[in-house]
């Protein structure tokens, strides 16, 4: 973990940083008027309801309501913490932190995930010289026969572990690094006898699997020869599960989004051969079935996918468990079924380039061919009773209804079976599957004041006004607590920035909370409703308005004193409410 970073280069960071560039890297954004729209990378939506906004250097969705800056955004999108996000942003603009030196307590209580992150970069390139060393040239024979090229093997920084119990460890541990740390990295592997670690990957061509923003979290194994397993790969660990992340996707989220959908393979190989095929819009899953969270991830860079099966009964399965979660995902998804005992690596290899695009090209969409190919076979009686069974359990899984009607049609065609019953059997799995939610109370939620809400509003859209409407003093006559508190911070920051407001954002998460902050932050990013030419005069009608109201509860305030006053026969009482009455209404006259 390293130190501490100074306030104001976190600052200049927030500064410095484009939003819509660094967004743009994650969510496909289109200009809409002086915003961008993308769909959200927090939820799953149809219709574009993510929106950023340059000018305010902030990002909202009008859909689930969640809204941030840069940094708020990296930091959930990427679990980073806010010294992580900050620094991965200060090496985007060039901002130099300096660091201080760590004490030993730090040192020993730093952040495991940045520690195994370093263990693996070091291990990454440990594996890489060894490949290019003489100790390496079988490997590199290995490679030149699958047609994979020195500028691939550097793009994707593939490397070799030699045969050997510590030959890693040992260099790691030339570097300061303990072996209870490379073993928490999923490098290394505890000795039976629980004395002592060995080397997880020993003879071994090493591929280095990355997140999407080139950190190595992970490796993958592939044996050379005929050895068991063929693929070993990383456990799991602080920087790394499988089902959240994809190999490749780093080094061809660009290609992805030009090209507006992604090829989704299985196999490290299967990518590094299209990629080596002049084919970059490729990623590939981890050895395991797709997950829901892979399928969000691939929603943010493209609307689209090709995805390639197996002929076999596994591909069968995959396919139906994918279909379900593009669907669930609002990713419009298209099946290649590549001819019998071909996987993408040799195919391309044999076939070539021009004929792996040819299959993609006639790509169908992966719901017709589920129907069509799989449940539409004929077969025995019993055969059409199974598939009948497995269409309602698919259908039933469907959550868009309307989605779900389109596909009841389709089904029912296919089968041959009445559309009427088919949507009885879908309706009753549906009725059996769904609680009943339980009652919930309702809140009363009290609402602000409209007036001191717009008020707040025009200072925020127009920062060269704060002065000014400090200057009034309205914010002393205002009712709403937090809109007080809200209004004298952006005072403070005002003066502070030097008649700027660069961070709308933290400036709003540091006064307000819940209801409140989220209807700023959409008005703020909505096109403001306010005419510059106008404003002035707005903002001095408001202060009025909100004055004049207060001046009314205090004379309501007084009125109910002086009677009070006057029913306990206390006259000196009296004469001071009525002396400060008499104030108010002079003060009230001079507001004009």
């Amino acid at each position: 973990m390293k130190g501490s970073i100074p306030e104001d280069k976190i600052e200049e960071v927030r500064r410095r940083v484009d939003i819509v560039s660094m967004i743009g890297e994650y969510v496909t954004l289109k200009k809409a008027g002086r915003n961008f729209l993308g769909l959200c990378p927090f939820h799953r939506e149809k219709t574009p309801s993510f929106t950023v906004s340059p000018d305010k250097q902030m990002f909202y969705c009008f859909g689930c309501g969640e809204g941030g800056n840069a940094v708020s955004f990296l930091m959930k999108l990427n679990h980073l913490t806010f010294p992580e996000a900050v620094r991965h942003l200060a090496g985007k603009t060039g901002v130099v932190i300096p660091e201080r030196p760590l004490s030993r307590a730090e040192r020993e209580h730093g952040a495991l995930a940045e520690q195994i992150r370093r263990v693996n970069e070091l291990a990454a390139g440990h594996f890489e010289r060894t490949l290019q060393s003489p100790a390496g040239e079988p490997s590199r024979e290995y490679l030149r026969k699958r047609g994979v090229e020195a500028e691939t093997i550097g793009t994707f920084r593939i490397g070799f572990a030699p045969e050997g119990w510590s030959r890693l460890l040992d260099f790691l541990e030339r570097k300061g690094i303990p072996a209870k740390l490379v073993e928490q990295a999923g490098l290394a592997v505890q000795r039976g006898s629980g004395n002592g670690f060995y080397d997880r990957f020993r003879g071994r061509l090493m591929i280095p699997i990355e997140d999407v923003n080139g950190h190595v979290i992970a490796f993958g194994g592939r044996v050379l020869g005929e050895g068991e397993p063929k693929y070993m790969n990383s456990p799991e660990s602080a920087v790394y599960t499988k089902g959240n992340n994809l190999y490749g996707l780093s080094r061809t989220r660009e290609a992805i989004r030009q090209a507006g959908f992604a090829l989704l393979v299985e196999g490290y190989f299967d990518l590094i051969a299209l990629w080596s095929a002049g084919i970059r819009n490729v990623v590939a899953t981890l050895g395991t079935a797709l997950t829901r969270s892979q399928v969000d991830l691939l929603r943010r860079y493209a609307p689209r996918v090709v995805a390639v099966f197996d002929p076999d009964e596994a591909g069968r399965k995959a396919l139906a468990r994918s279909m379900e979660l593009f669907l669930a995902g609002n990713v419009h998804a298209r099946a290649v079924i590549l001819p019998d005992g071909h996987d993408p690596d040799d195919f391309v290899r044999i076939r070539g380039r021009g004929k792996m695009q040819d299959l993609v090209a006639h790509a169908v969409p992966i719901v017709d061919y589920y129907i069509e190919e799989i449940l539409g076979r004929r077969g025995s009686l019993e055969d059409e009773r199974d598939k009948l069974r497995e269409a309602v359990a698919f259908l039933s899984r469907i959550g868009d209804a309307v989605e779900r009607n389109l596909f009841i049609k389709k089904v029912s065609e296919t089968l041959n079976v009445d559309q009427d019953v088919l949507k009885s059997e879908v309706f009753q799995v549906l009725t059996h599957a769904a609680p009943s939610p339980a009652p919930q109370k309702k809140r009363t939620v009290r609402e602000p004041d409209p007036l001191e809400l717009s008020l707040i509003h025009m200072m925020l859209e127009c920062p060269d006004r704060i002065r000014t409407v400090a200057a009034s003093g309205v914010l002393a006559c205002f009712a709403t607590e937090e809109l007080r508190s809200l209004g004298e911070e952006l005072l403070t920051a005002f003066e502070k920035e030097g008649g700027t407001i660069p961070d709308m954002f933290s400036l709003l998460n540091k006064v307000t909370e819940g209801p409140m902050k989220t209807r700023f932050i959409d008005l703020l990013m909505r096109e403001s409703p306010y005419q510059t030419e106008w404003m002035d005069r707005l903002i001095a009608d408001t202060v009025r308005k909100i004055q004049r109201k207060w001046y009314k509860e205090r004379h309501r305030f007084l009125k109910a004193k002086i009677v009070k006053a006057e029913g306990a026969g206390d006259r000196m009482m009296c004469d001071e409410l009525l002396r400060e009455k008499d104030r108010l209404l002079r003060e009230e006259k001079e507001l004009g």
